[in-house]
């Protein structure tokens, strides 16, 4: 049985992640902030009690992430999905208004962690059969994909976790583990809003797609959620 964890797994992508890798076999460590109140993954693993475990974990507190890897220390991991992100409130994130606190709190999220998750579970990557490891960004962290300008905050810290997971597939190639960036698409949840284009079960069935097909040759690359890839 193949293993995933998937961070940020209480809601959207997350969440759909973990039912379809659940529904399709594999075994799933499920993590959110606060489990007591991830009603719809508590259902989910009630659901499948044999393949999902549950565990809390806050990306930006590197103490709970070196005691889950210790928790998981004899689990192989095939696929590290560095999921969390936070969105800085859009009154925060213009020129002339920035919120420096938010943009603190993006960085620590969304371009932190993952290099921090990846730290803290490389043994468990490496004795894997599929050695991968996949963080969710975003167009919007793509430098010759800058048309419309603002969003500093949500850009940068993007575009920060882009050149991280760069830098990660060079320095884990000799041990033949693959990672990539991945950008979801415009999905309808809680971050996306409802006037997105696409559903999270049509995202991630295409970014699984993906994720299933990619080789050691494509470690380091920025793909779409369709297989196209992004330019930097």
């Amino acid at each position: 049985m193949k293993t995933v964890l998937i961070t940020g797994s209480n809601r959207g992508i997350g969440l759909e992640f973990a039912h379809q890798y659940a529904s399709g076999g594999w075994r799933v460590f499920a993590c959110c902030r606060k489990p007591a109140a991830a009603d719809a993954l508590n259902r989910l693993a009630n659901q499948y009690p044999e393949r999902i475990q549950v565990h809390a974990l806050d990306v930006a507190d590197h103490r709970q992430i070196e005691q889950l890897s210790q928790t998981l220390a004899d689990q192989p991991v095939d696929l590290l999905i560095n999921n969390a992100g936070v969105y800085p409130p859009e009154r925060g994130d213009a020129f002339g208004s920035t919120d420096y606190a938010a943009w603190q709190q993006a960085f620590e999220v969304n371009t932190m962690a993952p290099l921090k998750m990846t730290e803290a579970f490389i043994r468990q990557v490496s004795r894997s059969e599929l050695k991968t490891i996949v963080t969710i960004t975003s167009k919007m962290g793509s430098i010759a994909d800058n048309r419309g300008g603002g969003s500093y905050i949500y850009r940068s810290s993007k575009a920060g976790v882009n050149i991280v997971v760069k830098s990660l597939s060079i320095d884990l190639s000799p041990q033949k583990i693959i990672a990539v960036v991945l950008h979801p698409g415009w999905v309808k949840t809680d971050m996306g809003g409802p006037g997105a284009l696409i559903t999270a079960e049509q995202s991630v069935t295409s970014m699984r797609r993906v994720i299933g097909n990619l080789t050691l040759q494509d470690s380091g690359k920025f793909y779409a959620f369709d297989g196209k890839e992004v330019p930097w």
